[in-house]
């Protein structure tokens, strides 16, 4: 998220210059370039590359990847290569008077998935660095006899949605572009026919003319009959009352450091928004409405943050699990003490995004982006028993448990994935246009909104209905 959407199109990767060897490569290959083997490096190199597919689609294997380069300085030339091979051996790219190129790169019908280090060999002055090309899996479409499927078109820029346990009501944000966002709602919605009974433009934000604070995470008080929201670009939370979306409480900006999730523990009082980008969560007293407290997580590993991303919350047990964006982690946090009972490792993952939970079998679902996969962890032994590839860019996850199946967001592939807890992969849904989240009500059906790619795109701006049959 630029807004909590690590969740989105593919950050720009900063390249950090290698030894000397590589450096080395980089003249080398430059010689034409250059005067001498040994020339003058460049000392103030930052240089950084985008990859990306057709139309910011993933990398796949026999996909053309869309290589930007940008910040490096005008005339230099820059080569790529996958060991020892030049993968640009006509020519190299070379740098305009803006410090930038751009180019196409074909990709092998037979590269392996997963991150793929190309060597960037830059001269004129010399550099050299690695960029970290992911190469995600294609997971065929699967199962979808298996679902009733009942979508509605929306608002732009959907973002998540939650579902009262008592009435059934669907809530869903939306906020469109970068700042100053000046579009976002919160809607309520049928649960049956998925129309609009409500809807509210939160207020005018301070800071940026025309700004309001938009609305990202959500999630249901049933107790208080109050929806909370993150306004992430204001770095704080909002309640409104959920009969008509009237507002309760608009808390100040900064109350919580770029607010992704919030999920809400009633029969405690407690609300709990994790503060992405920082191992912080913050504690809200859902009657008192004062400032929250905050808890931190401390990472497992030498060296490392625990980086907050998205939380859930097991409401019977009174646990709260978070997953880190930055050290492949996830931690429990007793609810009722605010107390971290732990922090373990997630096997074989980057960039966790999403969390959900098994309660009969103990066992947590990580949704990661960066490795396009679903981690699934034993927590009482603490072993990530499953990894299974769900498609480009998994967001966030969701778990039923009446029929007793995880469903995943994955963004760039345009799908909702379906997990048994055993790692088996039971089916891969369409879902349109950038899948952005899914939620579940208590009888076994699943909602997942998607985002629009423009105006005319008619698979986009969306909330689907999945009922297993």
């Amino acid at each position: 998220m630029g807004t909590g959407n690590a969740q989105r199109m593919p950050a720009r990767r900063p390249i950090r210059t290698l030894v000397s060897a590589l450096s080395l490569l980089a003249a080398g290959l430059a010689t034409a370039h250059a005067d001498v083997l040994f020339d003058t490096p460049d000392a103030t190199f930052n240089g950084q590359l985008n990859a990306q597919g057709p139309g910011g689609a993933a990398i796949t294997a026999g996909s053309d990847a869309q290589v930007q380069g940008r910040a490096f300085k005008p005339g230099q030339q820059v080569t790529l290569l996958r060991g020892t091979t030049v993968l640009n051996p006509d020519h190299p790219y070379v740098v305009d008077a803006q410090g930038g190129f751009s180019a196409s790169l074909r990709i092998p019908g037979d590269a392996a998935v997963g991150i793929q280090p190309i060597l960037v060999a830059v001269s004129n002055p010399s550099a050299a660095a690695v960029l970290p090309l992911k190469v995600s899996p294609v997971v065929p479409l699967a199962g979808a006899e298996h679902y009733k499927q009942v979508s509605a078109k929306l608002v732009p820029g959907l973002y998540q949605s939650a579902v009262s346990s008592k009435n059934g009501a669907v809530f869903v944000t939306s906020a469109v572009g970068r700042p100053p966002v000046k579009a976002s709602q919160l809607l309520k919605l049928n649960p049956d026919t998925l129309a609009v009974e409500a809807k509210v433009t939160p207020a005018t934000a301070p800071g940026e003319e025309g700004s309001v604070y938009a609305v990202y995470g959500v999630g249901v008080d049933d107790a208080k009959g109050t929806v909370w929201v993150t306004n992430t670009r204001q770095n704080t939370v909002a309640v409104y009352k959920q009969a008509d979306l009237t507002l309760v409480k608009q808390f100040a900006p900064g109350t919580v450091a770029h607010a992704r999730d919030v999920v809400i523990d009633s029969s405690l009082g407690r609300a709990f928004a994790g503060a992405t980008g920082t191992p912080v969560i913050a504690m809200f007293d859902t009657k008192r409405l004062a400032a929250p407290e905050p808890i931190t997580i401390a990472s497992g590993k030498r060296g490392g943050q625990f980086s907050v991303a998205s939380l859930y919350l097991d409401a019977q047990a009174h646990k709260l699990y978070a997953v880190s964006l930055s050290t492949e982690e996830a931690a429990v946090v007793d609810a009722k003490t605010g107390k971290v009972e732990k922090v373990l490792p997630v096997e074989g993952i980057k960039m966790a995004m999403g969390v959900a939970y098994d309660a009969t079998t103990g066992r947590l679902f990580v949704a990661a982006q960066g490795s396009d996969n679903l981690a699934i962890v034993d927590l009482a032994s603490g072993k990530t028993l499953h990894r299974v590839s769900t498609g480009a860019g998994p967001l966030n996850v969701a778990f039923d448990p009446v029929k007793r199946l995880a469903y995943v967001s994955n963004r760039a592939a345009g799908t909702v994935s379906v997990v048994d807890p055993d790692g088996n992969l039971v089916a891969n849904l369409a879902n349109g246009t950038f899948p952005n989240h899914v939620s579940v009500d208590s009888k076994g059906n699943v909602f997942a909104v998607n985002k629009s790619k423009g105006p005319d795109d008619a698979e986009g701006d969306r909330i689907t209905r999945f009922t297993h049959l």
